[in-house]
């Protein structure tokens, strides 16, 4: 998970660096047949089906919607907002898969990590600002990008298991292509990629691809409440490279904002541990 963390925060980069001269839906669409291209060479090496019957089950169907919904904001986000600030909220995302495991896989979760589930929600506000004179309206693409995520994290979670991680790769990068080509179509200006932003490209797909495998393998090897926690690793990639490659400086608000979601996530995976002993 720490190794998908790592991998992600890059991609991040790449992927903001490549907006700057790019549109949304045309990243999407390159992103993802490069990262679908990448899965399917490395399936069809190791032997792995791309096309079976359960294809069709409904948690791959869930686990495409929720990819379709968690890139397309996300990416928005990226583009849009400080890649600090995008990242930061992204944290929640163990939060809402802690939630979900104990309300749709019958997890145990007692009352003191549904406080600090909560305790975490209040730590997202904190960063929002909601109605206050710091509020950034477009940082609810990262909202929606972090709910789109968590659904997909548990989906896979309930996705067969003769399913490969790289199978589950290849369909989930393919979702990227029609989300960027409607996103294209809705806004148009297609261009030609530089120098720069080819090369940005390249390194979101193979760090991407890297994170990606990690993160499905970690989701279906350990259990859901004690594996998630790690996300929060992202937070501190993403602070550095935003600081040494955009400049950012985040305020009090979101760094105190960031404080309270990773104290919840290090409390919830403390008792996920010790109610597992138990």
């Amino acid at each position: 998970m720490i190794a998908a963390m790592a991998g992600f925060a890059v991609e991040d980069m790449f992927l903001k660096t490549a907006s700057e001269t790019l549109p949304v839906g045309q990243i999407l669409m390159i992103f993802g047949s490069a990262g679908m291209i990448a899965f399917a060479c490395l399936a069809k090496m190791q032997g792995a089906r791309l096309i079976t019957a359960d294809t069709r089950n409904p948690a791959i169907i869930m686990r495409a919607g929720c990819e379709v919904m968690g890139r397309l904001f996300y990416t928005l986000a990226l583009a849009l907002t400080p890649l600090s600030l995008a990242s930061a909220i992204l944290q929640a995302t163990p939060l809402v898969v802690v939630a979900g495991a104990a309300l749709i896989f019958g997890e145990t979760v007692g009352w003191r990590r549904w406080s600090a589930i909560t305790f975490g929600f209040i730590g997202v506000l904190v960063i929002l600002r909601p109605g206050l004179a710091g509020f950034t309206p477009l940082s609810i693409l990262a909202v929606i990008g972090m709910l789109g995520f968590a659904g997909r994290d548990l989906a896979t979670r309930a996705a067969p298991k003769t399913l490969s991680n790289l199978t589950l790769g290849v369909y989930g990068f393919a979702m990227m292509v029609p989300t960027g080509a409607l996103l294209l179509a809705w806004s148009g200006g297609v261009q030609r990629p530089d120098l720069q932003a080819a090369m940005a490209l390249a390194g979101a797909t193979v760090f991407g691809v890297a994170g990606y495998y990690a993160l499905t393998a970690a989701m279906r090897v350990g259990e859901v409440s004690l594996v998630t926690p790690f996300r929060y690793t992202r937070l501190l990639f993403a602070l550095i490279l935003g600081s040494l490659v955009f400049g950012e400086n985040p305020d009090a608000a979101m760094l105190i904002g960031s404080v309270i979601i990773v104290a919840s996530g290090i409390y919830t995976l403390l008792r996920g541990r010790k109610a597992g002993a138990r």
